[in-house]
């Protein structure tokens, strides 16, 4: 044990070492202070840029290296890079490996640090996945290069993958780019501190239970959470292979919403099904995407509540800005009362840890830092039935908390037996939903805050844990979703009323408010999340369009961080 510690320790300080002693010997095109034609190039959108490397009016290289340098600002920063590889893209370029013919042709993109680059490591966070570089590109990096796109960076996750921050021993915490006392999120923290930032307009992570969502909500960037089998999920590492009760889910990230319909569209049109087997064979449907964009009135629900944790002011704020701009444009938009999302809770939150959080934990080595959230989920999992028997029976009939009691009752590793019951339940929950958005809403999408509150400080998941349903709802449902991000927090508008009263919260919303803070948070980003039905991408991206439209056209579409 006392040797695994200090392996441990040597393989997190060789990596920052490496990682340091890259970014110092970059050459001088990486560094300095950014000149006019490279802040031209910033300006840019993702398709004009595709349009001057094809004309040869802009350098594939030029791109790289503009965004390059302001990613070096970035980590300065936010500590969001992992792994640094801007001196191979070069080569991958001079050797012809990038396909500039392509419809990213030119485009650096950004990687959550468990997407395999060959020659490096995919660490996701564990100091005992370091050191084994992979020989080759993962799918996603191959259809990335077929593409045009430049891999450039990695991008900092949470060890384990299951937090809403982005904190391991290898590579350190990243901080949000608009307040450095806060988490940018998880487990795609990284890349959405670096999106945010502008050093790059286009990026992969990962959700599981809202971790491409929460990070575009907390840091204020732009997300799509994809249904299954419309992205590759091949040539990735994971703290937990195996795990399919709640499958996870590649999907895009960028700092406009202009930018990730684009890369969306081009990276459907690579026909990712013939690398993936994974992938459904489907097409980019462009008749949906005309429809649904000029489509005269929409029909969109609201839920404004899970019945769990009731949004903060600055939550509900941008949810009722959004619904003002909608209004004003003539849609139809009201409130819903959906399926229970508690259930959806209980039983998301069962499927995905069925092996009672044995699998991320086996990854750890002596003296390894677990997140606060995990090591919270891990140490009720541990805990002795009389116990947890208890316990339930305090909160429930002592504490009078049936939500806290229903999750720590129903928290504990399950058979193969058992798991089958829940995944069934988790069928008949789908359906359930499906038929009350079919004959009873009969909607076309829905709107909902991302989380109950904006970004959580620094280490906070201890306490936050629990607080994802607003997200993790919609990858039981397998749903498509985007991220808005929508205002900022303000202390004098976002303030809780004077009567509020934390004690008489539930657990899981005692936990989510413990932070909030208007004052402390002021400035930090606040977002909105677009739900529609099982791939639905077309859609939901072109609704995400019209509500941009209709913000804007009131003089209230987000303004992005300025590139320093």
């Amino acid at each position: 044990m006392i040797s695994d510690f200090f392996q441990h320790r040597r393989d997190c300080k060789r990596k920052q070492i490496e990682r340091s002693s890259k970014i110092t010997s970059l050459p001088s095109t990486y560094t300095g202070s950014l000149n006019p034609s490279e802040r031209s190039i910033l300006g840019k959108p993702i398709q004009d840029l595709v349009q001057d490397v094809h004309k040869n009016i802009t350098s594939p290289i030029d791109v790289l290296r503009t965004y390059g340098k302001v990613a070096i600002k970035a980590q300065e920063r936010t500590n969001c890079l992992t792994e640094i590889c801007f001196l191979e893209a070069e080569e991958w370029l001079k050797n012809n490996d990038i396909n500039l013919k392509g419809p990213l042709a030119g485009i650096p993109v950004s990687l959550k640090d468990s997407i395999a680059v060959g020659g490096f490591d995919v660490s996701v966070g564990y100091s005992c996945n370091t050191g084994k570089p992979y020989e080759k590109d993962g799918i996603l990096v191959q259809i990335l290069k077929d593409a045009g796109a430049i891999p450039f960076v990695k991008t900092n996750l949470p060890v384990t993958l299951l937090s809403f921050e982005s904190t391991n021993d290898v590579w350190g915490r990243t901080t949000n780019p608009h307040n450095k006392n806060y988490s940018p999120g998880g487990s795609t923290g990284g890349e959405s501190a670096l999106l945010a930032f502008g050093g790059s307009r286009i990026g992969i992570g990962s959700d599981v239970a809202g971790s491409v969502r929460a990070p575009a909500h907390f840091s204020g960037c732009y997300s799509l959470r994809c249904s299954t089998g419309r992205w590759p999920k091949q040539g990735v590492n994971t703290s937990m292979p195996g795990q399919e009760g709640i499958p996870s889910v590649f999907s895009p990230m960028a700092r406009t919403l202009n930018d990730l319909f684009y890369f969306t569209k081009s990276f459907i049109s690579m026909k990712p099904w013939l690398y993936d087997h994974s992938v459904h064979p489907m097409e980019w449907r462009d008749q949906m995407e005309t429809d649904w964009k000029l489509k005269s009135k929409l029909r969109i629900g609201v839920m404004r509540d899970d019945g769990v944790v009731t949004p903060s002011p600055a939550c509900a704020r941008a949810l009722e800005q959004a619904v003002t701009a909608l209004k004003s444009e003539g849609h139809e938009v009201f409130d819903v009362s959906p399926p229970s999302p508690y259930e959806a809770l209980l039983i998301a939150s069962q499927v995905l840890n069925a092996d009672g959080c044995r699998t991320f934990a086996s990854y750890f080595r002596t003296g390894e830092w677990m997140d606060s959230g995990a090591k919270q989920m891990y140490s009720l999992m541990r805990m002795f039935t009389p116990v947890r028997w208890l316990y339930t029976l305090w909160v429930r009939y002592v504490q009078r908390d049936p939500i806290w009691a229903g999750l720590v009752e129903g928290w504990y590793e399950r058979s193969a037996f058992e798991q089958w019951k829940l995944v069934a339940k988790r069928e008949a929950y789908k359906a359930k939903w499906h038929d009350w958005w079919q004959n009873e809403a009969k909607m076309d999408i829905l709107l909902t805050p991302p989380n109950a509150t904006p970004a959580v400080p620094h280490d906070g998941m201890h306490d936050a844990v629990s607080s994802c349903g607003y997200t993790f709802l919609f990858n039981l449902l397998d749903y498509t979703c985007g991220i808005i991000p929508v205002t900022h927090v303000d202390a004098k508008l976002d303030q809780l009323p004077a009567s509020f009263n934390s004690k008489k919260l539930n657990g899981v919303a005692r936990g989510a408010y413990k932070h909030y803070d208007a004052t402390k948070m002021e400035g930090l980003p606040v977002a909105i999340q677009v739900v529609g039905q099982r791939l639905e991408e077309e859609k939901v991206l072109s609704v995400m369009e019209r509500i941009e439209l209709a913000l804007d056209a009131r003089g209230e579409k987000y303004q992005l961080l300025e590139i320093d």
